[in-house]
């Protein structure tokens, strides 16, 4: 008589170590020989879940004892290595019944009578219930210690499990960093400067060594969670909720919030790199069917923009031709010929623009002096909780949950202060851009690298639509939609309007 033999642990690190498959696999070759049948083969899912039939090795060896009539027996260690739910259990005897296969179980009796069914459907509805209870208090685990401030699962890019004796825990695993931190806090430094799209970054990343579990480069979308992840920044953020986390932070708030903010810049602005860059990517529009127009090179020397609509087909767009960059890089230069300001007109903006921010400058003084007091008082009230601690006066719950709320506070104020320095050093920026703009557009366009040319129009226009080969429309960005107003109209009209109106200039100076 044929047999076979299926094994299975459900967790990877289980199978890794080669804790129970070995055990098992012994137990039932032993269960075999002392009968005196022949073993056909062996079936191993490793890390795999029972709650799920859909396992490779559990399907594989259903299908060959459905083809295979010489294998008349299936051995398992218990009946929970098949399934741990009633329904699946069923669709597997079901199978093994039509296939004409006994089953088989070395730690438990099964007999093909009306009570050793009802046995087994007792012990299947056991696992059913252990499988859920074991699910429910490993979802408490994690939530609890996620509430105080631990990493509940798999350590992300950068770090590792370890466990520690923790207070009150035994073995706890807490997050270490690894010798892949230094790649993540690169990764992040690098992304703030709006410089690399993710598809680059991934590709240096690759190149500089970042690998995942299975030792392979992390693709885009792991490279995008990880710029996601509040937890390189000392934060928690489990089933919505941010808590301060007990880890060593790798990266500051500060930075990772640039990070965010540069994320958000890309996602808004609809650029996307494909093979070859350009530093009109992203700002020029098909005026016929409103698609990007996507920069490639012909024969690597000649470059040319056409719409990508047309190009992928997902519009009826009918601006078939292939416009050469030279061509859209004459008229965008043109765009900026179109900008001149009167010099007295210059020097009025230009007042009201210093006006505007010597009294951002006065306001961040009093903010910073605010959040300096408050600051003092989050750790006076610190030390008065350790001190209350310590007398008894409250007991750890209570110490912990002020203490998150203390941290959280302290976190905000001083993200608020790096905030507001980063806002007025942008709006000094933007003054600096729109005065220089402002004296010779063109000049100073065409004096400007690529990497410049390319913030300027992103800055400056919020689309250029393309028809026929030539500049037919376009848009500015806010603040100079304001400044500048309609480009069929009268600048210097426009330009006199928004001298005029400092709270307008504010409000478009608002980063």
């Amino acid at each position: 008589m044929k047999a076979v033999i299926y094994l299975r642990v459900s967790t990877k690190e289980q199978a890794e170590e080669g804790y129970s498959i070995p055990a098992q696999a012994e137990a039932c070759r032993r269960f075999i020989v002392d009968r005196g049948w022949e073993l056909a083969d062996e079936y191993v899912d490793r890390g795999e879940s029972a709650r799920t039939a859909d396992r490779p090795q559990l399907q594989a060896m259903l299908a060959r004892l459905g083809e295979d009539p010489s294998i008349e027996c299936l051995v398992v260690h218990k009946l929970d290595r098949l399934a741990r739910n009633l329904e699946d259990h069923a669709a597997v005897r079901a199978a093994l019944r039509k296939a004409g296969v006994k089953l088989h179980s070395v730690t438990e009796t099964l007999e093909d009578s009306a009570s050793g069914k009802l046995v087994e459907g007792i012990l299947a509805s056991i696992a059913e219930f252990y499988s859920a209870n074991l699910g429910q208090e490993i979802r408490k685990g994690m939530d609890q210690k996620a509430a105080e401030g631990g990493w509940p699962v798999r350590a992300p890019f950068g770090y590792r499990n370890v466990r520690r004796d923790a207070p009150g825990r035994r073995g706890e695993s807490v997050l270490e960093p690894d010798q892949q931190a230094p790649l993540v806090v690169w990764a992040f430094e690098r992304y703030a400067t709006g410089e690399l799209s993710l598809a680059s970054l991934t590709e240096a990343l690759a190149g500089k060594g970042l690998r995942n579990r299975l030792g392979n480069p992390p693709g885009i979308s792991a490279i995008h969670r990880m710029l996601r992840n509040p937890v390189y920044a000392g934060v928690v953020r489990w089933r919505g909720v941010d808590r301060e986390g007990t880890h060593p932070r790798l990266v500051s708030r500060e930075l990772f919030d640039n990070v965010q903010s540069v994320l958000e810049a890309h996602s808004s602005g609809g650029e996307r790199r494909w093979k070859h860059d350009h530093y009109l990517k992203g700002t020029l529009v098909c005026a016929d069917c409103g698609s990007k127009m996507y920069f490639a090179m012909a024969k690597g020397r000649f470059g040319y923009f056409r719409c990508i609509g047309r190009n992928t087909g997902r519009t009826r767009c009918s601006q078939a031709r292939y416009v050469p960059a030279a061509e859209l890089e004459e008229g965008v230069e043109g765009l900026y010929e179109g900008v001149r300001i009167p010099p007295p007109l210059r020097r009025r903006l230009e007042r009201v623009l210093r006006v505007e921010v010597a009294e951002r400058e006065r306001h961040r003084a009093e903010a910073t002096e605010f959040l300096g007091r408050r600051l003092r008082q989050l750790a006076n009230e610190r030390e008065k909780l350790l001190r209350a601690y310590y007398a008894d006066a409250i007991d750890v719950a209570i110490l912990k949950r002020e203490q998150a709320r203390v941290n959280a506070e302290v976190a905000e104020a001083e993200s608020q202060l790096a905030t507001d320095g980063d806002k007025l050093k942008q709006a000094k920026q933007i003054i600096d851009l729109a005065i220089d703009l402002a004296k010779d557009c063109a000049s100073s366009y065409r004096r400007a690298k690529p990497e410049v040319r390319k913030m300027w129009n992103r800055a400056f226009f919020r689309r250029i639509r393309v028809l026929d080969g030539a500049i037919v429309d376009f848009t500015y960005e806010e603040p100079f939609a304001s400044l500048l107003g309609s480009h069929k109209g009268s600048m210097v009209v426009l330009i006199e309007r928004c001298a005029n109106r400092s709270a307008t200039i504010a409000a478009c100076l608002s980063p």
